[in-house]
């Protein structure tokens, strides 16, 4: 039979919130849970016509695992805790804490402002978190998700600076990652580090400014092709 979308939603398990073409998710009243899908749940594309193979699907949730607990024990940035972080039959789970908040995009300009001074501080803490080292502080290299489009290579393997020029990055900071407190303009967690790593300061995008994705929008810079061209320039040969 053939797996698509609107079927793996139509008979989602008791508690999952939602399936997308890479993932599973799951909420209780005390748990968050992101899975990876496994191979029998890979899906047909409606547009492509052939089967969507979820690139790094389990990595990518590794990654972020040792990113929130990395980001939790150096700097005061709230993020959601990790409950557990394990694999099973082929697929990772990564389980955290449930976050009760609204998300900065749903608040109206004004307010916005104000979040994105308070995130700010946060980004100048991650500033001072520096390795010699690209990539995930658990060791993965994880490219961005805006580079992902522009290269079909995952993996990358690359060679250490003769300094800590690299400092800590999200890389996937827009206002639909940043939730707000309910009662007070306050940030209540900085979720979605699936892309996170050490990088040039330069490669950490303002996307919080503006509403939308983590890509450049008509009229914005684009740097793509820098962050390829270092990553190109530092792979071990």
């Amino acid at each position: 039979m053939v797996t698509t979308n609107r079927l793996l939603n139509k008979n989602k398990e008791k508690d999952c919130i939602a399936v997308t073409a890479d993932r599973k998710y799951f909420k209780t009243k005390t748990a968050f849970v992101k899975r990876s899908l496994r191979p029998q749940e890979w899906q047909v594309s409606a547009f492509l016509g052939k089967i969507i193979v979820p690139r790094l699907g389990e990595e990518r949730l590794l990654n972020e695992a040792a990113a929130l607990e990395f980001v939790a024990a150096n700097t005061t940035i709230p993020v959601p805790k990790v409950l557990a972080c394990f694999e099973d039959d082929g697929a990772v789970y990564l389980t955290t804490e449930v976050i009760d908040a609204r998300r900065m995009d749903e608040l109206s300009d004004s307010d916005r402002a104000v979040i994105a001074k308070e995130l700010e501080t946060y980004i100048a803490q991650l500033r001072t978190l520096t390795s010699s080292n690209l990539g995930g502080c658990s060791g993965l290299a994880i490219p961005p998700y805006r580079v992902w489009q522009e290269t079909p290579r995952d993996e990358w393997k690359f060679r250490p600076s003769d300094t800590e020029d690299y400092v800590f990055c999200h890389m996937d900071l827009s206002q639909q990652n940043v939730l707000v407190c309910h009662d007070e303009l306050k940030i209540r967690a900085i979720i979605d580090w699936e892309y996170s790593g050490f990088w040039p300061e330069k490669f950490e995008r303002r996307y919080y400014e503006r509403l939308g994705p983590s890509v450049a929008l008509e009229g914005e810079i684009d740097d793509v092709d820098d962050i390829l061209s270092l990553m190109n320039e530092k792979l071990v040969r």
